[in-house]
């Protein structure tokens, strides 16, 4: 019987706050370690801890929350202004620093984690390895043209629930929440029931919205947070790693979303999960697991330049 990869949780500082991180299996394996960083923005590592299945090959697997989220720090007094994409890049290079792994490491970015590994990776940081991008819009303007494009797909009764509950402004409302889940249903996670790790996920990000409605907005659909006008287009060519496009034929970023990952990053490699929506690490599991480790160790014996 396979023994289980050891765990090590903590929490590194970064600033006046605490970053929250796990590490599973062996930091000193001759595997490159990959790090995880979770979207939202404003959800927390649990939906994506099925990536530590990577750990049984021998990599080390590390997963975090981001500040304001989760274990970490909470600060939901915080200004809109004081969440910032370069907050949270600020954040990953200290953890990088903190778990002495700055040298070389993959990055793995699922939703807005994968956002935020672009805009980590445009930087050409000495250490990185290799890049998997999963599930991720590369513009957030056409991430909303998309999202309205499948929601008009949706029966019209609850279209027009949406509608008239966005009109008022009563986002909580249950009416408003029942209908948003038949979205949710469709086009972010197709398993039912919904695995624990979206439950905690999604129960934290109830409990503490303030990064999300900062940075987002309301609902999916109403993006009027700091990232409304988010792109990385222009600076994808500057991308100098391998890099794994990831997403769900049924996903919410849909092609349209992650086209310009593929076309822009030379050479990237794109794969479509047949049967998946946003969450293929859950809905496709293990196929997804095979992909993204069959990906990373093809470049562990990479020397960077």
């Amino acid at each position: 019987m396979q023994q289980r990869p050891e765990v090590l949780e903590g929490h590194a500082p970064f600033r006046e706050y605490k970053t929250w991180f796990r590490v599973t299996g062996n930091p000193n394996s001759d595997n490159v370690p990959l790090i995880v960083a979770h979207g939202g923005p404003g959800c927390t590592h649990d939906y994506v801890l099925s990536f530590a299945d990577i750990a049984q090959s021998g990599r080390c697997v590390i997963h975090y929350d981001q500040i304001g989220n989760g274990r970490s720090t909470h600060l939901r007094g915080a200004p809109e202004g004081f969440w910032s994409v370069d907050l949270f890049l600020g954040e990953l290079d200290n953890l990088l620093r903190h778990l002495g792994i700055g040298q070389r490491y993959n990055l793995l970015g699922q939703s807005w984690g994968g956002m935020l590994a672009a805009e980590h990776a445009v930087r050409r940081p000495e250490g990185l390895n290799a890049l998997v991008i999963a599930s991720s819009p590369s513009s957030m303007p056409v991430w909303v043209v998309e999202a309205l494009r499948l929601r008009k797909a949706l029966p019209l009764d609850v279209q027009e629930t949406l509608a008239r509950h966005e009109a008022d402004g009563t986002y909580d409302h249950p009416d408003y929440q029942a209908a948003s889940d038949v979205f949710y249903r469709r086009h972010v996670c197709r398993l039912d029931p919904w695995p624990d790790d979206v439950v905690r996920t999604f129960r934290a990000l109830a409990e503490d919205p303030t990064v999300y409605h900062a940075m987002n907005g309301p609902t999916e659909f109403h993006v009027i947070g700091t990232l409304k006008d988010w792109t990385v287009d222009d600076r994808l060519h500057r991308v100098a790693v391998p890099t794994l496009v990831m997403s769900g034929y049924h996903d919410e970023a849909t092609q349209a979303c992650v086209e310009p990952f593929v076309q822009l990053i030379p050479n990237a490699q794109q794969i479509v999960m047949p049967n998946s929506a946003h969450m293929c690490h859950l809905e496709e599991r293990a196929d997804t697991m095979a992909a993204v480790e069959g990906f990373l160790s093809q470049h562990d014996l990479r020397v960077s330049a």
